[in-house]
Protein backbone atom coordinates (compact mmCIF):
# COMPACT_ATOMS: atom_id res chain seq x y z
CA UNK A 1 0.00 0.00 0.00
CA UNK A 2 1.69 3.22 -1.11
CA UNK A 3 -0.85 5.82 0.91
CA UNK A 4 -4.34 6.73 1.37
CA UNK A 5 -6.96 8.87 0.18
CA UNK A 6 -9.37 10.66 2.63
CA UNK A 7 -12.67 11.97 1.49
CA UNK A 8 -13.72 14.75 3.95
CA UNK A 9 -17.22 15.37 1.94
CA UNK A 10 -18.90 16.62 5.62
CA UNK A 11 -17.59 18.42 8.52
CA UNK A 12 -16.36 16.65 10.64
CA UNK A 13 -16.54 13.42 9.14
CA UNK A 14 -14.03 11.83 6.56
CA UNK A 15 -13.67 8.21 5.19
CA UNK A 16 -10.22 6.65 4.14
CA UNK A 17 -9.05 4.63 1.32
CA UNK A 18 -5.70 2.44 1.10
CA UNK A 19 -4.42 3.24 -2.17
CA UNK A 20 -2.21 0.14 -3.44
CA UNK A 21 0.70 1.56 -5.71
CA UNK A 22 0.44 5.00 -7.85
CA UNK A 23 -2.50 6.90 -8.95
CA UNK A 24 -3.32 5.96 -12.26
CA UNK A 25 -4.80 8.95 -12.70
CA UNK A 26 -4.26 12.19 -10.82
CA UNK A 27 -5.30 15.40 -13.24
CA UNK A 28 -6.50 19.07 -13.32
CA UNK A 29 -9.06 18.71 -16.26
CA UNK A 30 -10.30 22.48 -17.25
CA UNK A 31 -13.58 21.40 -14.69
CA UNK A 32 -11.95 19.67 -11.39
CA UNK A 33 -9.59 17.34 -10.57
CA UNK A 34 -9.86 13.63 -12.22
CA UNK A 35 -8.52 11.17 -9.72
CA UNK A 36 -8.54 7.37 -10.45
CA UNK A 37 -6.62 4.76 -8.22
CA UNK A 38 -6.51 1.17 -6.65
CA UNK A 39 -7.72 0.52 -3.46
CA UNK A 40 -7.90 -2.13 -0.87
CA UNK A 41 -11.23 -2.78 -0.45
CA UNK A 42 -13.24 -1.13 -2.95
CA UNK A 43 -11.26 -2.07 -6.05
CA UNK A 44 -10.74 0.77 -8.43
CA UNK A 45 -11.82 3.99 -7.47
CA UNK A 46 -12.93 7.71 -9.78
CA UNK A 47 -12.63 10.55 -7.26
CA UNK A 48 -13.80 13.86 -8.91
CA UNK A 49 -12.33 17.50 -7.17
CA UNK A 50 -11.74 14.97 -3.84
CA UNK A 51 -15.33 13.25 -3.75
CA UNK A 52 -15.93 9.61 -4.28
CA UNK A 53 -17.59 8.94 -7.33
CA UNK A 54 -17.48 5.21 -8.41
CA UNK A 55 -15.36 2.03 -6.70
CA UNK A 56 -15.66 -1.32 -8.10
CA UNK A 57 -17.37 -2.78 -5.56
CA UNK A 58 -20.51 -0.79 -5.20
CA UNK A 59 -21.37 1.23 -8.47
CA UNK A 60 -23.94 -1.50 -9.20
CA UNK A 61 -26.04 0.03 -6.17
CA UNK A 62 -25.54 2.82 -7.76
CA UNK A 63 -25.61 2.25 -11.64
CA UNK A 64 -28.22 -0.72 -11.85
CA UNK A 65 -30.85 1.33 -9.83
CA UNK A 66 -30.52 4.20 -11.76
CA UNK A 67 -31.01 2.62 -15.28
CA UNK A 68 -33.03 -0.63 -14.81
CA UNK A 69 -35.92 0.86 -12.39
CA UNK A 70 -37.76 3.59 -14.79
CA UNK A 71 -36.67 0.99 -17.94
CA UNK A 72 -38.48 -2.00 -16.07
CA UNK A 73 -41.43 0.09 -14.35
CA UNK A 74 -41.86 1.81 -18.20
CA UNK A 75 -41.92 -2.03 -19.49
CA UNK A 76 -40.15 -0.15 -22.76
CA UNK A 77 -37.40 2.41 -23.70
CA UNK A 78 -36.24 3.31 -26.81
CA UNK A 79 -34.47 6.37 -26.45
CA UNK A 80 -32.41 7.28 -23.39
CA UNK A 81 -30.47 10.03 -22.62
CA UNK A 82 -27.99 10.62 -19.78
CA UNK A 83 -26.81 13.79 -18.07
CA UNK A 84 -23.76 13.33 -17.16
CA UNK A 85 -22.42 9.57 -16.69
CA UNK A 86 -18.97 10.33 -18.21
CA UNK A 87 -17.66 6.82 -16.67
CA UNK A 88 -20.22 4.98 -18.68
CA UNK A 89 -21.58 2.61 -15.93
CA UNK A 90 -24.76 3.66 -16.27
CA UNK A 91 -24.90 3.44 -19.59
CA UNK A 92 -23.29 -0.18 -19.75
CA UNK A 93 -26.54 -0.84 -18.42
CA UNK A 94 -29.28 1.20 -19.64
CA UNK A 95 -27.63 -0.44 -23.18
CA UNK A 96 -28.14 -4.34 -21.68
CA UNK A 97 -31.77 -3.57 -22.60
CA UNK A 98 -32.44 -4.82 -26.19
CA UNK A 99 -35.46 -2.69 -26.91
CA UNK A 100 -33.04 0.85 -26.39
CA UNK A 101 -32.84 2.21 -30.01
CA UNK A 102 -30.54 4.66 -29.25
CA UNK A 103 -28.34 6.63 -26.16
CA UNK A 104 -27.06 10.44 -25.98
CA UNK A 105 -24.70 10.58 -22.94
CA UNK A 106 -23.76 14.11 -22.30
CA UNK A 107 -20.72 14.55 -20.03
CA UNK A 108 -19.12 18.02 -19.68
CA UNK A 109 -16.01 17.12 -19.15
CA UNK A 110 -13.98 15.17 -21.35
CA UNK A 111 -11.13 13.97 -19.53
CA UNK A 112 -13.50 12.06 -17.65
CA UNK A 113 -14.95 9.75 -20.22
CA UNK A 114 -11.34 9.63 -21.51
CA UNK A 115 -9.47 7.88 -18.69
CA UNK A 116 -12.46 5.96 -17.55
CA UNK A 117 -12.48 4.71 -21.12
CA UNK A 118 -9.28 3.89 -20.49
CA UNK A 119 -9.08 2.35 -16.77
CA UNK A 120 -12.48 0.89 -16.21
CA UNK A 121 -13.18 -1.15 -19.10
CA UNK A 122 -13.67 -3.83 -16.87
CA UNK A 123 -17.39 -1.51 -16.29
CA UNK A 124 -17.98 0.24 -19.31
CA UNK A 125 -16.25 -1.81 -22.43
CA UNK A 126 -19.55 -3.54 -23.91
CA UNK A 127 -20.78 0.57 -24.00
CA UNK A 128 -17.77 2.39 -25.54
CA UNK A 129 -18.16 -0.62 -28.76
CA UNK A 130 -22.20 -0.43 -28.84
CA UNK A 131 -22.87 2.18 -31.88
CA UNK A 132 -25.87 2.55 -29.94
CA UNK A 133 -24.31 5.10 -27.62
CA UNK A 134 -23.91 8.64 -28.66
CA UNK A 135 -21.21 10.27 -26.84
CA UNK A 136 -21.69 14.74 -26.28
CA UNK A 137 -19.03 16.54 -24.37
CA UNK A 138 -20.58 19.46 -23.34
CA UNK A 139 -22.83 21.14 -21.02
CA UNK A 140 -26.08 19.02 -20.36
CA UNK A 141 -28.39 22.47 -19.84
CA UNK A 142 -26.93 23.66 -22.89
CA UNK A 143 -27.70 19.90 -24.82
CA UNK A 144 -31.38 20.03 -23.07
CA UNK A 145 -31.81 23.80 -25.09
CA UNK A 146 -31.34 21.71 -28.42
CA UNK A 147 -33.56 18.71 -27.87
CA UNK A 148 -36.46 17.94 -29.88
CA UNK A 149 -39.59 17.89 -27.18
CA UNK A 150 -40.63 14.69 -26.67
CA UNK A 151 -37.31 13.49 -27.48
CA UNK A 152 -36.76 10.74 -24.73
CA UNK A 153 -38.77 8.08 -22.98
CA UNK A 154 -35.93 7.84 -20.01
CA UNK A 155 -33.64 11.18 -18.82
CA UNK A 156 -31.24 9.94 -16.28
CA UNK A 157 -29.24 12.98 -14.25
CA UNK A 158 -25.89 11.34 -12.92
CA UNK A 159 -24.73 14.34 -11.42
CA UNK A 160 -22.11 15.17 -8.65
CA UNK A 161 -23.20 17.58 -5.39
CA UNK A 162 -24.20 20.63 -6.51
CA UNK A 163 -21.03 22.38 -6.66
CA UNK A 164 -19.38 24.39 -9.34
CA UNK A 165 -20.33 23.37 -13.53
CA UNK A 166 -23.15 21.05 -11.65
CA UNK A 167 -25.12 23.57 -9.95
CA UNK A 168 -26.75 24.56 -13.15
CA UNK A 169 -27.99 20.07 -12.86
CA UNK A 170 -30.33 21.15 -9.76
CA UNK A 171 -31.46 24.54 -11.20
CA UNK A 172 -35.86 24.49 -11.71
CA UNK A 173 -35.18 25.60 -14.86
CA UNK A 174 -32.89 22.36 -15.85
CA UNK A 175 -35.79 20.25 -14.91
CA UNK A 176 -38.33 22.31 -16.96
CA UNK A 177 -36.41 21.38 -19.77
CA UNK A 178 -35.86 17.79 -19.13
CA UNK A 179 -39.79 18.16 -18.91
CA UNK A 180 -40.14 18.95 -22.43
CA UNK A 181 -37.63 16.76 -23.82
CA UNK A 182 -39.51 13.79 -22.65
CA UNK A 183 -42.41 12.02 -23.72
CA UNK A 184 -46.10 12.28 -22.40
CA UNK A 185 -44.87 9.45 -20.20
CA UNK A 186 -41.39 9.46 -20.02
CA UNK A 187 -39.61 9.14 -16.74
CA UNK A 188 -36.67 11.76 -15.34
CA UNK A 189 -34.61 9.85 -12.44
CA UNK A 190 -31.68 11.70 -10.26
CA UNK A 191 -29.01 11.88 -8.26
CA UNK A 192 -29.80 13.54 -5.13
CA UNK A 193 -27.57 13.12 -2.37
CA UNK A 194 -27.32 11.43 1.06
CA UNK A 195 -29.94 12.26 2.73
CA UNK A 196 -28.44 11.61 6.15
CA UNK A 197 -25.61 14.20 5.34
CA UNK A 198 -27.55 16.14 2.98
CA UNK A 199 -30.87 16.56 3.63
CA UNK A 200 -31.82 19.95 2.28
CA UNK A 201 -30.63 18.88 -1.15
CA UNK A 202 -33.68 16.58 -1.02
CA UNK A 203 -36.03 18.70 0.62
CA UNK A 204 -34.79 21.49 -2.30
CA UNK A 205 -34.83 19.14 -4.96
CA UNK A 206 -38.34 17.93 -4.38
CA UNK A 207 -40.04 21.36 -3.81
CA UNK A 208 -39.07 22.01 -7.53
CA UNK A 209 -40.17 18.60 -8.60
CA UNK A 210 -43.38 19.23 -6.88
CA UNK A 211 -43.70 22.57 -9.05
CA UNK A 212 -42.47 21.15 -12.44
CA UNK A 213 -43.67 17.86 -13.13
CA UNK A 214 -47.40 16.15 -12.04
CA UNK A 215 -45.77 13.17 -11.05
CA UNK A 216 -42.76 12.79 -8.95
CA UNK A 217 -41.25 11.27 -5.29
CA UNK A 218 -38.54 9.22 -4.32
CA UNK A 219 -36.71 5.78 -4.11
CA UNK A 220 -33.42 4.37 -2.83
CA UNK A 221 -30.62 2.39 -2.60
CA UNK A 222 -27.89 1.36 -0.64
CA UNK A 223 -24.54 2.60 -2.04
CA UNK A 224 -21.60 1.88 1.19
CA UNK A 225 -18.79 4.28 -0.38
CA UNK A 226 -21.51 7.15 -0.17
CA UNK A 227 -21.20 7.52 2.94
CA UNK A 228 -24.14 7.95 5.30
CA UNK A 229 -26.53 5.13 4.29
CA UNK A 230 -29.29 5.55 2.18
CA UNK A 231 -28.63 6.98 -1.51
CA UNK A 232 -31.94 9.36 -2.26
CA UNK A 233 -33.08 8.89 -6.07
CA UNK A 234 -35.87 11.45 -7.09
CA UNK A 235 -37.72 11.02 -9.90
CA UNK A 236 -40.67 13.21 -12.05
CA UNK A 237 -43.42 12.27 -15.32
CA UNK A 238 -45.70 14.31 -17.04
CA UNK A 239 -47.85 10.95 -17.58
CA UNK A 240 -46.28 8.03 -15.35
CA UNK A 241 -46.54 7.44 -11.60
CA UNK A 242 -42.93 5.46 -11.22
CA UNK A 243 -43.79 4.08 -7.66
CA UNK A 244 -47.26 2.77 -8.90
CA UNK A 245 -46.50 1.89 -12.47
CA UNK A 246 -45.88 -1.85 -12.58
CA UNK A 247 -46.67 -4.84 -10.52
CA UNK A 248 -44.42 -7.72 -9.04
CA UNK A 249 -45.63 -10.04 -11.07
CA UNK A 250 -45.26 -7.86 -14.33
CA UNK A 251 -41.55 -6.94 -13.17
CA UNK A 252 -39.99 -10.42 -12.85
CA UNK A 253 -41.78 -11.28 -16.11
CA UNK A 254 -39.76 -8.62 -17.86
CA UNK A 255 -36.61 -8.62 -15.63
CA UNK A 256 -36.40 -12.94 -16.81
CA UNK A 257 -37.78 -12.20 -20.43
CA UNK A 258 -34.32 -9.32 -20.58
CA UNK A 259 -32.02 -12.40 -19.85
CA UNK A 260 -29.33 -10.41 -18.17
CA UNK A 261 -27.77 -10.85 -14.63
CA UNK A 262 -27.32 -7.81 -11.86
CA UNK A 263 -25.53 -7.55 -8.74
CA UNK A 264 -27.86 -5.33 -7.17
CA UNK A 265 -30.91 -5.20 -8.94
CA UNK A 266 -34.14 -7.44 -8.38
CA UNK A 267 -37.49 -6.99 -9.03
CA UNK A 268 -37.67 -7.28 -5.14
CA UNK A 269 -35.48 -4.54 -4.88
CA UNK A 270 -37.27 -2.49 -7.22
CA UNK A 271 -40.65 -2.48 -5.44
CA UNK A 272 -38.53 -2.40 -2.21
CA UNK A 273 -36.97 0.85 -3.12
CA UNK A 274 -39.83 2.80 -3.08
CA UNK A 275 -40.70 2.20 0.61
CA UNK A 276 -39.15 5.15 2.90
CA UNK A 277 -38.66 5.95 6.61
CA UNK A 278 -40.31 8.05 8.09
CA UNK A 279 -37.28 10.03 8.89
CA UNK A 280 -37.13 10.72 4.95
CA UNK A 281 -40.72 11.16 4.29
CA UNK A 282 -40.55 14.16 6.81
CA UNK A 283 -37.39 15.61 4.53
CA UNK A 284 -40.41 16.27 2.04
CA UNK A 285 -43.71 16.84 3.46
Amino acid sequence: MAGIFVEALYKGYAQTFGVVGEFLVDEQSPFQRVRIFDSTLNGRVLVLDDIVQLTDRDECAYSEMLAHVPIFALGEAKRVLIAGGGDAAIAEEVLKHKGVESVDMVEIDGRVVETCKVHFKHVNAAAFADSRLSIHVEDAFEFLKRAPAGGYDVVITDRPDPVGPAKVLFATRYYELIKRAMSPTGVAVFQNGVPHYQPDELTETYAQHRQVFPHHGIFLSVVPTYIGGYMALTWGSQGTDLAKAVDLATLDARFSAAGFATDYYTPDVHRAAFALPPWVRRLVR
